[in-house]
C-alpha cells in the first residue's frame, strides 16, 4: 500500500501524513530526508522531530531512499517519507552526476517490491507561474514528474490546502 500527500508549504501535509502513519497500525519508521543546511532549516527540523511519537524510529538520508526503503520494509511497519522535495533537490544538488536519475530508477525499483504500508510527503510546487530561472524551471519539472510517476502507482494520493484534506485518488 502506498500513499501519497501533496501540497504547498505549511498546508498541513505532514500532519496528515502522520496520522495516517499512526493510524495504521503498525510499527512506525519514519525516514528524513531534510538536511540542516541554516538556521531556518534547523528549525523546521527539530518542530518536525517535536511532532512525531518518541517511540517512532527516525532514520535521516538524504539521498540512498531506495536503499534505506528496501532495509527497514516489512509487512508489519509503516514508512514514513518526508519528503521527496528535500529528497530530489538533495539528489539534483549532489557531487555525484546522475544522481537523481540512478536514486529515482532505483526507487521505483524498490516500490514494485515493497511490503506494508509506505507513505510519502512532498510539496507540491507547480501551481503558479513559470519560474525564471533554468536551475529552478529544471527543479519544478522534475518534482512534477516524479509526483506523477508517483501518484500512478499509489494506492491513495491527497492534496493538503490549509490543513484539510482532498483525496484526489483511492483504489
Amino acid at each position: 500500500m502506498i500513499e501519497f500527500f501533496l501540497g504547498g508549504a505549511r498546508s498541513g501535509k505532514s500532519k496528515l501524513a502522520e496520522q495516517a502513519a499512526a493510524a495504521s497500525g503498525l510499527e512506525v519508521v519514519y525516514i528524513a530526508t531534510g538536511t540542516a543546511g541554516d538556521q531556518q532549516m534547523r528549525e523546521r527540523i527539530v518542530s518536525h522531530q517535536r511532532s512525531r511519537p518518541a517511540h517512532w524510529q527516525t532514520i535521516e538520508e538524504p539521498i540512498a531512499l531506495a536503499q534505506t526503503i528496501e532495509q527497514h520494509m516489512s509487512a508489519q511497519r509503516c514508512l514514513l517519507v518526508d519528503c521527496l522535495t528535500l529528497w530530489l533537490s538533495n539528489c539534483m544538488f549532489s557531487q555525484k552526476s546522475q544522481c537523481y536519475a540512478a536514486q529515482k530508477k532505483q526507487l521505483f525499483t524498490v516500490l514494485e517490491q515493497v511490503p506494508g504500508k509506505l507513505i510519502f510527503v512532498a510539496n507540491e510546487t507547480s501551481m503558479g507561474v513559470i519560474p525564471m530561472g533554468e536551475v529552478t524551471r529544471e527543479f519544478c519539472d522534475s518534482a512534477g514528474l516524479l509526483h506523477q510517476d508517483l501518484a500512478a502507482i499509489s494506492n491513495r494520493v491527497t492534496l493538503s490546502v490549509a490543513g484539510l484534506p482532498l483525496v484526489l485518488k483511492e483504489d
